[in-house]
């Protein structure tokens, strides 16, 4: 006989942040004090300031685990997400976008006098770089008691996002998130999300990845940054030597995954991106797929890539177009 299937092939965890996007030159951007190309946390009167100075604002829910979610569900995989918002318009939207997309928004909206909802005022260039200045507010707040074991027993997959890795109780509800699932017969993994998250935190995210995690997935310079080798080869193998599956993105070099030793290269096409937000979360989104479906890494690589290209093709962190219908065009499905 065997076993029903779990409530959620994947379950994520991360900021619950509403993105504001608008597009800027470089000359707003040295105007108001904003590092291009970067994500900066700002504090609440720098969020006002910000958000006021945005002309044509479109909002959208985001976060990095929450985008990829959004692809997932895209993609028809059932799909939860444990965040933490505040009961204000902002957080009743990104509950409300979440579950109109299929994703369970398993925490409800906290009431009382608590920190405002999180957004990230997102400045995106002609050149589609994009400029992150996200004030955190009530998302940093995530914690264990956030954690349902109902939630994470009954996930095939787990997905943290390593910017929540910058609490204690972030850490903590991470902890809880990945062995809960995994004692349940479930596999956890990592977005590492930041390179300067790593480098606050170094010790505890190697840590994290050798003893609790399946996976990790990141960029070039978020694989280096966790040996600083100087030679994204050597530290490529240092990760594979403490994770049965490291999957590497390298932007137009395309994706190197090493699971259980054995390493595939995955090459993408080179375009030029409308915005650049949202391609690692949504490669992320095509990976995971091909992983939750039993796909070969190379077939998980290229799903992503064909995700990622789709979403730097238009505004916006998440998919516009269906990723089934892309992914069946490549021969993958």
């Amino acid at each position: 006989m065997t076993a029903s299937p779990k409530k959620y092939q994947v379950v994520g965890i991360g900021n619950a942040i509403v993105d504001v996007l608008t597009r800027a030159d470089d000359s707003f951007l040295e105007l108001m004090g904003i590092t291009k190309g970067i994500m900066q946390l700002v504090e609440r009167d720098r969020a006002e300031v910000l958000y006021g100075a945005m002309e044509g604002r479109v909002q959208a829910p985001g976060g990095s685990v929450a985008n990829t979610l959004a692809g997932l569900g895209n993609l028809g995989l059932r799909t939860g997400f444990i965040g933490r918002v505040h009961a204000d318009a902002l957080g009743r939207f990104y509950a409300e976008n979440m579950e109109k997309g299929g994703t369970d928004f398993v925490n409800p909206p906290v009431e009382g006098g608590e920190l405002p909802t999180s957004r990230s005022m997102i400045f995106v260039s002609p050149d589609g770089e994009r400029s992150m200045n996200t004030y955190l507010g009530i998302s940093a707040e995530l914690g264990p008691d956030d954690v349902s074991e109902e939630v994470t027993t009954q996930a095939e997959f787990v997905f943290l996002e390593g910017y929540l890795f910058d609490k204690p109780k972030g850490k903590d509800a991470f902890v809880r998130t990945a062995r809960t699932c995994r004692q349940a017969g479930g596999m956890a993994g990592i977005a590492i999300s930041d390179p300067f998250c790593v480098e606050r935190h170094r010790e505890d995210f190697l840590s994290l990845i050798a003893n609790e995690m399946d996976y990790v997935i990141g960029n070039e310079a978020e694989i280096r940054s966790l040996f600083r080798d100087n030679s994204l080869e050597a530290d490529l193998a240092r990760v594979a030597a403490i994770c049965p599956l490291v999957v590497c993105t390298r932007s137009g070099d395309g994706v190197s995954i090493i699971r259980d030793g054995l390493r595939v290269d995955v090459p993408v096409k080179k375009i030029v991106p409308v915005d650049a937000t949202g391609a690692g979360d949504q490669f992320a989104a095509g990976f995971l797929y091909g992983l939750a479906t039993g796909a070969d890494m190379e077939t998980a690589g290229r799903m992503g890539t064909v995700a990622a290209s789709e979403v730097i093709s238009h505004m916006g962190p998440r998919p516009e177009a269906n990723l089934q219908a892309l992914f069946r065009q490549a021969g993958l499905i």
